[in-house]
């Protein structure tokens, strides 16, 4: 037992490919104390990290920007792109032109992509869309709208198809428009708990630091485990994960500020926002004593 741990540590996992560096290598039965992890779509990870249900999670950059007053970031952990994401798309089934005034489908999934799209539409091309929310399936979200946006495996599984839509990369669109990075995904953690069990918080960030390593030194894990769960081939997957980053230093920060501060000009989001990063156990016990 570590500190006084009692229960189950629980680690929220993104479900998508773009997340997998993170979490290939990750074992919590590895660990010298007990950890569960919860996979599932960013958007269930937003929630059940903000009600307390999970401890820790790989969560959308906008769910941290309306909640950072709650959490603590793990440093250097991230799920960015300078350019090109390839599974943050919108299909246009209508010209641009007509798609900036008319309607386009959202997908339930994800909270960064919808507002970076929304940015993009009103910020970027100066249109003002009417949205509506729709399950993601290509078809049906086209159905009665003139564009559909489709996040993580179920965007990468359309672009294959030949549908015949115009597809943008809104990672690309956010690099032209702003010569910055683009951050989807944070990997936070409740500072309560945090505060709580400091030796286990820190020792599952070490691991997945490791994870991340062992991952950018060899793709070939999780290229073999993309053909197989998803399809593509081995030059698709190799170039997928090689155009993500998953850390997150001053570039990928600066980039990220410039969404909030682009989100807060449009009233998507409000307050301040603090990134705070995950202390070291010695300064987590100090504000532990001072609260």
């Amino acid at each position: 037992m570590i500190n006084g741990l009692n229960r189950p540590i629980k680690l929220g996992r993104i479900s998508y490919t773009n997340a997998w560096p993170i979490f290939h290598h990750f074992d919590p039965s590895t660990l010298p104390f007990e950890a569960e992890m919860i996979s599932d779509m960013p958007a269930t990870l937003n929630r059940n990290l903000k009600a307390g249900e999970i401890d820790m999670a790989a969560i959308s950059s906008y769910a941290y920007g309306i909640s950072s007053e709650s959490y603590y970031l793990l440093p250097n952990l991230s799920v960015s792109a300078f350019g090109r994401v390839q599974s943050i798309l919108l299909f246009l089934k209508s010209p641009l032109e007509q798609v900036i005034h008319g309607k386009i489908a959202l997908t339930t999934t994800s909270a960064t992509s919808v507002n970076l799209l929304k940015i993009i539409m009103e910020k970027f091309y100066g249109g003002k869309p009417t949205y509506e929310d729709a399950e993601p399936s290509l078809d049906k979200m086209l159905e009665n709208a003139d564009a559909a946006l489709l996040i993580g495996d179920h965007a990468i599984r359309a672009s294959w198809t030949d549908h015949g839509y115009r597809v943008l990369d809104l990672g690309e669109i956010w690099n032209v428009w702003t010569g910055h990075w683009m951050t989807f995904a944070l990997w936070a953690v409740h500072k309560e708990t945090a505060h709580q069990y400091p030796e286990a918080i820190v020792s599952i960030y070490e691991e997945l630091l490791e994870s991340k390593r062992k991952s950018t030194l060899d793709l070939n894990p999780l290229v073999a485990k993309a053909m197989s769960q998803i399809g593509g081939t081995s030059a698709y997957w190799n170039n997928y994960f090689s155009q993500l980053c998953h850390d997150f230093g001053p570039d990928q920060m600066a980039g990220l500020k410039l969404y909030f501060q682009y989100a807060k000009e449009l009233g998507l989001m409000d307050g301040e926002i603090e990134l705070l990063e995950l202390p070291r156990p010695h300064v987590i016990d100090n504000l532990s004593n001072r609260r």
